[in-house]
């Protein structure tokens, strides 16, 4: 014969912990409900209905001659013929873009900090992790993450949709958080070898109709100069009447 003995009571403690065990989860839930990250915006379309922006397409950047060192030019080469510079997002970043970036930056330092995976909250909708953000010095010094936020740039393995949207939602929180959200905010999206460019201005999103190569340097190098030579100028206006 089987003998089935009989469940203990729950006590008072475990029934307590039960229940926070129960109210964390609903906790988590509902944070994970209403947070929401860029990366999780996946389309423009669905950008552009939710902060109600309107998109155009033209031409905007002006390709302004940067001069290119040799080393730079030799190091590139030798990196994308012998190494693996696309094989994920990471690689994208740490052999192509940011390098790039890093040497127009060089030339504009005295005014920006070009910051790396620097968290970027604005609110439950808006928050998360960019890839690279050109952001202004602050007077406390360059550990200090400062307002207002220029450019926006952002890698994906030819995804360049889902690039963009975490791009532009990343750019209107960073415009939300500017003293002077009248103020134009750049965006790049690339996935190493392609580079393509943005610019929010109030609620009108350009995304520039023309993309650039990273096989042709020189002409690359003269759009991102531009875009930090705008910011610059952003920064400086009373430069534009001098």
């Amino acid at each position: 014969m089987i003998h089935h003995s009989t469940p203990r009571p729950i006590t008072d403690r475990e029934r307590g912990i039960i229940n926070m065990k129960r109210s964390i989860t609903k906790t988590d839930s509902f944070v994970a409900e209403v947070s929401m990250p860029f990366s999780a915006y996946k389309t423009i379309g669905t950008v552009l209905k939710e902060f109600q922006i309107t998109s155009v397409e033209t031409n905007f950047v002006v390709e302004t001659p940067f001069n290119i060192p040799d080393y730079f030019r030799e190091d590139l080469a030798i990196v994308r013929q012998d190494n693996a510079v696309t094989n994920s997002e990471y690689a994208i970043c740490e052999f192509l873009i940011v390098p790039i970036l890093k040497e127009i930056w060089k030339q504009y330092r005295t005014n920006f900090i070009l910051w790396s995976h620097q968290a970027l909250n604005c609110d439950g909708n808006l928050n998360g992790f960019p890839e690279y953000i050109l952001a202004q010095r602050s007077p406390l010094g360059k550990f200090v993450f400062d307002r207002p936020y220029f450019v926006i740039i952002e890698a994906k393995q030819d995804n360049f949709e889902a690039g963009w949207a975490q791009c532009l939602a990343e750019m209107v929180a960073a415009q939300t958080l500017d003293e002077q959200p009248s103020r134009d905010v750049f965006g790049i999206v690339s996935n190493g070898g392609v580079w393509q460019f943005g610019k929010l201005k109030q609620n009108i999103f350009t995304l520039n109709k023309t993309s650039f190569l990273l096989d042709d340097l020189d002409k690359l190098f003269a759009v991102v100069n531009y875009v930090f030579q705008q910011c610059e100028l952003l920064l400086n206006p009373e430069s534009l009447y001098s």
